[in-house]
This record gives C-alpha cells, sequence and structure tokens, in this order.
C-alpha cells in the first residue's frame, strides 16, 4: 500500500468517527468527547502509518508505535476521566452560548478539523520512522528517554492539577502547587517536549524537517491556538483577578521561578 493511500485511509476513518461523535454530541451536549476521540484518533493514525511504511526499519517502527500508542492512551485515558465524570468544559459552554443556533454548524467543521490535525500530527511520527539507519542507534535511544522525560513531566503536571481541583476547599482559586507554581500550563509544555521526541529519533531521516515542522506547529497550535488562549480565556471568566495575578507571577509555557515580587502581593 502506498504512503499516501496509507495515510488516506486512516484520515477516512478517523473522520467517519468524528461525524458519529458530532452526532453523540448533539444528544449529549458534551463537546469534550472531541479531545478524547482527538488523542486516540492521532495515536491509532500514527501507529497505522508507521507499521504502514513498507521502508522503514521493523525495530524504528516498533519503537515510534509503541511511543505514539503510550502517549494516546495516556493522554486519551486523562481526557476521558475529565470529560465523563465532569460537566461539559467551559470553553465549549461558552460556545454553545455565545453561537447559540449556529453552535452545530460550528461543531461539525471543528470536529472534522479535529480529524486533519490527526492526520498532521501523524506526520512526525510517520517522517521519524524513515530514518535511513538500519537497526537502533543512540539517536533512537535518546529519543526514547526524551519520550519518557515528557510522559513523566506531563503525568505529574495533571495528577497535580487532578489533585488541587479535588479539594472543595480550593474552588475558584488558582493551582499554583508542584510544577504550576513555574508554569501556568505545565502540562501543555511537557506534550511539546513530547514532539521532541521524534524530532531526535528522525535526526537521519530525510525528511527531518517534517519532525521539526510538526514541533513548531505544536508550539504554535498550544500557545497561540487551541492550547493557552481558549484556556486562559476561560480561566479568566471563572477566576478573574486571582487568575489576573497569576498571569503576572508565573510564565505562561516555560517552567521558570516565579516573580517573588509580584508573587508576595498575589
Amino acid at each position: 500500500m502506498s504512503t499516501q493511500l496509507v495515510f488516506f485511509s486512516g484520515w477516512i476513518v478517523v473522520a467517519a468517527t468524528m461525524l458519529f461523535l458530532w452526532f453523540v454530541q448533539r444528544q449529549t451536549k458534551n463537546a469534550g468527547i472531541v479531545d478524547v476521540a482527538w488523542a486516540f484518533g492521532t495515536g491509532v493514525l500514527g501507529i497505522w502509518v508507521v507499521l504502514g511504511s513498507a521502508q522503514a526499519d521493523p525495530q524504528r517502527k516498533i519503537l515510534i508505535a509503541a511511543m505514539a500508542a503510550i502517549w494516546s492512551i495516556r493522554l486519551g485515558m486523562h481526557l476521558a476521566s475529565r470529560v465523563f465524570s465532569e460537566s461539559e468544559d467551559g470553553r465549549y459552554r461558552y460556545l454553545r452560548e455565545h453561537l447559540g443556533q449556529r453552535v452545530q454548524p460550528f461543531m461539525f467543521l471543528f470536529f472534522q478539523v479535529q480529524a486533519l490535525w490527526a492526520v498532521m500530527f501523524a506526520l512526525p511520527m510517520w517522517a521519524a520512522a524513515q530514518s535511513t539507519v538500519i537497526g537502533l542507534t543512540w539517536t533512537d535511544f535518546a529519543g526514547a528517554a526524551v519520550f519518557i522525560a515528557s510522559m513523566i513531566g506531563e503525568s505529574v503536571a495533571d495528577s497535580q492539577l487532578s489533585r488541587f481541583r479535588r479539594n472543595p476547599d480550593n474552588r475558584g482559586k488558582v493551582c499554583r502547587i508542584g510544577l504550576w507554581r513555574y508554569s501556568r500550563h505545565p502540562n501543555y509544555f511537557f506534550e511539546w517536549v513530547h514532539w521532541w521526541a521524534y524530532v531526535v529519533v528522525g535526526l537521519k531521516s530525510p525528511y527531518w524537517w517534517v519532525t521539526l515542522a510538526g514541533l513548531v506547529v505544536v508550539y504554535f497550535f498550544l500557545t497561540k491556538i487551541t492550547g493557552i488562549p481558549f484556556t486562559e480565556q476561560q480561566a479568566l471568566r471563572s477566576r478573574g483577578d486571582t487568575y489576573r495575578r497569576y498571569q503576572e507571577t508565573t510564565s505562561p509555557f516555560f517552567p521558570w521561578p516565579p516573580s517573588t515580587k509580584q508573587e508576595t502581593r498575589a
């Protein structure tokens, strides 16, 4: 099967899944399922295109497919635990209120765009697998180490935030514990670090530039489009000045010691 057909067939399956889930969210009024579907869909699509690559080294294919699977399952399960145990995410509730009768056409396009993004984010995984070196080398082991570090960091950040939210005494407050003292979005930072793993593994791939482009795109998405902007808009709506003071003291993305001068009055 050609590379183009592998990607096209994968996109068809993910797009069909998103269509089905669009109907589901019409009934449940919970669009958060799109985030869960994207995490699992991107992982499955990544595994599909990597294992379907006839020219790639078998050991490297297994390594990258394993990374894609672990990343997808961890993120998908984390998101699912929130989506199915809480009311709809405030970002989507705001869209329903703001768009009114236009919300369903918007959601349809939004769900289908997620299918296209799944293809786009599977590309770095595929590109990394195209390394011309036979057998695993130091770049593969270094990439695996980066991957493990990213999974640990993201898991710790998610766990700290979940524990903070479960405490009813913290309602209306901003999480400043652990990693959240040094970055307003440490989970997004370590998500970005995860994509460095494919850059390192793919250093000797003729498509190394695809892995690097993927890293840039992920950073742009997290900091300018779907990550920080939407999350912080919702945080400002729900926490107001408390979150504004947090913004004054704490780095938005890269972990960095907080501003002690501002922190004293926060």
